[in-house]
């Protein structure tokens, strides 16, 4: 990891934009975090427009974080922002466009085509990512996934024993193949789905939040699309890793 720009936002939150390989991203910490009393991290997920177009929003859920003394951290996807352009991810979104345009029923084969290579890609570099924000001495765990795509989440959530808790947006297509996969999670979840959004099955969502086999999952549903979250949904997100990763904090000794 090596780290490429470095400020102090105005509440005191350290920011740090990072490359690993070829793979841009940025973690913020909070201002008292030192080596003898390191902080739990909460991976932030986002949908895949670019790190920059992004950013106000990634900052905003940082700072809650910072506040309640976790570390958070973000990359950018593949095939999105400044990284390599992805023809075939390209094809799948005009392909959803088009489909969604004209008011047709989106085909599982076009769904499949848009998540499932992003799935197959991101995860293994969360994971490294991860590896490499774990050797930072101010970051020591536990650690959170939060919002981006669902998919991704589920994922990470099987595979990636690291992550104690989760909390997902019901709010991004979801492969069939994902509601299997949906059945061996089993940390702490909590779900936010909005009512009436409009790129949304609802029906779908409420399937995959019932298909989850964690023992402690909440569905968070708020009326309004997909754009009308109300901020009391980020500040319920807040509490649950607060209650998950803050509780499980371990102590080191020098």
């Amino acid at each position: 990891m090596y780290f490429t720009s470095e400020q102090q936002l105005d509440d005191g939150t350290r920011e740090r934009e990072f490359s690993l390989g070829e793979i841009p991203g940025v973690v913020w910490t909070p201002p008292s975090v030192t080596a003898a009393a390191p902080v739990p991290l909460i991976l932030l997920g986002h949908p895949p427009l670019g790190l920059r177009r992004m950013y106000p929003r990634l900052v905003a859920r940082a700072r809650s974080a910072a506040a309640e003394g976790m570390a958070t951290a973000t990359i950018e996807l593949p095939g999105s922002g400044d990284r390599p352009r992805w023809p075939a991810l390209e094809q799948a979104r005009a392909d959803l466009r088009r489909v969604m345009e004209a008011g047709e029923q989106v085909s599982d084969e076009i769904v499949d085509a848009l998540v499932l290579p992003l799935v197959e890609r991101a995860v293994p570099e969360w994971r490294a990512t991860l590896d490499a924000l774990l050797s930072l001495p101010e970051i020591d765990g536990p650690v959170g996934y939060s919002g981006g795509i669902i998919s991704v989440g589920i994922r990470l959530a099987v595979v990636e024993p690291r992550i104690a808790a989760a909390g997902l947006f019901a709010g991004s297509l979801v492969p069939r193949v994902m509601f299997e996969e949906a059945r061996q999670v089993t940390i702490p979840l909590h779900v936010l789905l909005q009512w009436d959004d409009e790129g949304n099955d609802r029906q779908a969502a409420l399937d995959l939040f019932d298909a989850f086999g964690s023992a402690e999952k909440t569905l968070h549903a708020n009326m309004g699309g997909h754009s009308g979250v109300p901020q009391h949904a980020g500040e319920a997100a807040n509490q649950f890793f607060t209650r998950h990763l803050r509780a499980a904090t371990p102590s080191r000794t020098p």
